[in-house]
């Protein structure tokens, strides 16, 4: 594929993959004989996994180091694994820290719904001691 082509499936810019490429966040791109970049099956692989990583939150230091030990070899499984489970726990203390934002957000709501219900009622009530004077 060509990079105008995977810049539209995964919806990034031809910019971002050549810098994505240039710093290390995905492995060099084969390319055709005149040096045009050819993604194959691999490197879009490569491409959804750090899209993945990057929308979840996940530093791009953390992922060239991770693309970096994967050049290297099965001698740096463990290493790998150990950046995954770290970024893994930053992300679930993330989402914790997130799901209690939300909730605080959800009880504000809810305060302010209440207060509406609140004055609601209280204008219903004087309208109808008002409507009572008036009859």
């Amino acid at each position: 594929m060509t990079i105008a082509e995977v810049s539209k499936k995964y919806d990034i810019s031809a910019d971002t993959l050549r810098y994505y490429e240039r710093i290390g966040l995905i492995p060099p791109v084969p390319r055709t004989k005149s040096g045009i970049r050819n993604y194959d099956e691999t490197s879009c692989g490569w491409i959804e996994l750090m899209k993945c990583m990057r929308k979840s939150g996940v530093q791009i230091e953390a992922l060239i180091e991770y693309v970096a030990l994967f050049q290297q070899g099965d001698s740096t499984v463990d290493a790998r694994k150990a950046i995954l489970i770290e970024q893994r726990d930053q992300l679930l203390e993330r989402i914790h820290d997130m799901q209690a934002s939300l909730k605080r957000l959800n009880e504000k709501i809810d305060h302010y719904e209440q207060g509406l219900m609140t004055a609601e009622k209280h204008l219903a009530a004087n309208q109808t001691t008002h409507t009572k004077f008036e009859d």
